[in-house]
């Protein structure tokens, strides 16, 4: 899933691209990924496009006065075509919605796999957004103080599921907390109650971890951007791998519909957690 450094550099990817440029139409092809009926799509033909944003890992569209807001979820994204081809999008095809230019350029939001999440909201205000409208501070407008209300105010619930709840915190997901408790050398069952030492060591990891990936993916295309965030990462998706710091085993724990790596030695004084799904085979 795009998380904050990716979204970043493809809102400024395509503010360059598509900023005072007239939109010819949006064509949806993938009506369950259009979450919004009012006003409807036509609206935004023959209107500019006044800029392009990021609000968490939202991507916000501005044509004219409305917003086009995309979540590109666990398999959507963008692809920038230098020429439209002829007729509509075909609904087996992996393209969700595409929006022409004027001259005949434009991009094309898609969608692999049988998971239909991609969605698409053309809307007057981003807060007309309800996933908009939840969000939390964002990640990297976090100050240590507001980033210890937000930990104050999760209580006792395991630190990962905070820095990837997007009301708690917006931007981070599943790679990003992985990389971030690693460069703190915490562990992801953690409690988010911590003293403030551990508050200022984990809100340092994670601003420098997302700044860092921020500097790497800007200024990359978009067919770039999935594998330089899966080279640069440390422990996510590292399953089995050593430990670029220690050289221990990179473990995790896997559930139905998700999984996260760690290091057993910098996370967790050499201690392995309990893996349901690895537990099972045994």
């Amino acid at each position: 899933m795009p998380e904050l450094p990716e979204v970043h550099a493809l809102a400024v990817d395509l503010q360059h691209r598509l900023k005072g440029r007239t939109v010819e139409r949006l064509d949806v092809t993938a009506f369950h990924a259009l979450k919004t009926f009012d006003p409807p799509v036509s609206a935004v033909s023959g209107q500019t496009v006044r800029a392009v944003g990021r609000i968490g890992k939202f991507l916000d569209i501005m044509i004219g006065e409305l917003h086009l807001v995309i979540h590109l979820s666990l398999a959507g994204w963008i692809r920038w075509r230098d020429s439209a081809p002829q007729g509509r999008p075909s609904p087996k095809s992996p393209i969700g919605a595409r929006l022409v230019l004027d001259d005949g350029t434009g991009l094309d939001i898609t969608e692999a796999g049988t998971r239909k999440a991609l969605a698409l909201h053309l809307v007057h205000e981003p807060q007309q957004v309800p996933g908009v409208a939840k969000l939390g501070p964002d990640a990297l407008e976090l100050d240590e103080a507001g980033f210890a209300e937000v930990l104050r105010g999760a209580g006792r619930a395991r630190i990962k599921n905070v820095l990837k709840t997007q009301q708690h915190i917006a931007g981070v997901g599943n790679a990003y907390s992985d990389e971030i408790l690693h460069a703190a050398k915490m562990s992801p069952f953690k409690s988010a109650d911590m003293g403030p030492d551990e508050v200022a060591r984990l809100h340092q990891a994670m601003q420098a971890a997302l700044t860092e990936a921020m500097s790497r993916a800007e200024g990359r295309p978009a067919s770039d951007l999935k594998k330089e965030k899966k080279s640069a990462l440390k422990v996510h998706g590292r399953f089995g791998e050593p430990c670029p710091d220690c050289g221990n085993t990179i473990k995790q724990v896997a559930y139905s519909d998700s999984s996260f790596q760690y290091c057993p030695t910098c996370q967790n004084e050499g201690k392995t957690f309990s893996d349901r799904g690895m537990d099972r085979l045994f």
